[in-house]
């Protein structure tokens, strides 16, 4: 069996569908304090979220083909150090706690998931002290 290299992160991309853009705009900015970039492309339009290379880059994806539901994609995204300031955050911008701040191992960290203004579910990670330094 031949052995492949290791990738530095698995996820290059992330796109969260979304039926009303304007909607789920305000909700995401508002849960993580960040100001998104609107972007159209091939007759579909995009809210990028702020980052840095090399860091992994995403949007909220507003389209005929992107349908947004509790039951898609499941992501992980950075919550920072406490995940109890985006879970209140979401919950302030219209969303729904599905899975309070939850400790997976010291190693691992935290995980929360939210019901976003579009009905997705969205994961929420801080990572575990091996992984702080």
């Amino acid at each position: 069996m031949k052995e492949h290299n290791m990738v530095k992160t698995l996820i290059n991309w992330f796109e969260i569908p979304v039926a009303d853009l304007e909607r789920a705009v305000r909700f995401y900015e508002a849960t993580f304090a960040v100001s998104l970039r609107r972007e159209a492309m091939h007759g579909m339009q995009m809210a990028v979220f702020p980052y840095v290379e090399p860091a992994t880059g995403g949007a909220l994806l507003a389209a005929p083909q992107a349908r947004p539901g509790e039951q898609g994609i499941l992501i992980y995204l950075d919550g920072g150090d406490d995940l109890a300031v985006p879970l209140a955050r979401a919950v302030e911008a219209g969303g729904q706690v599905l899975l309070p701040k939850t400790e997976i191992s010291p190693e691992i960290g935290y995980i929360a998931m939210f019901a976003d203004s579009e009905g997705n579910r969205i994961g929420l990670h801080s990572p575990g002290a091996a992984i702080q330094g």
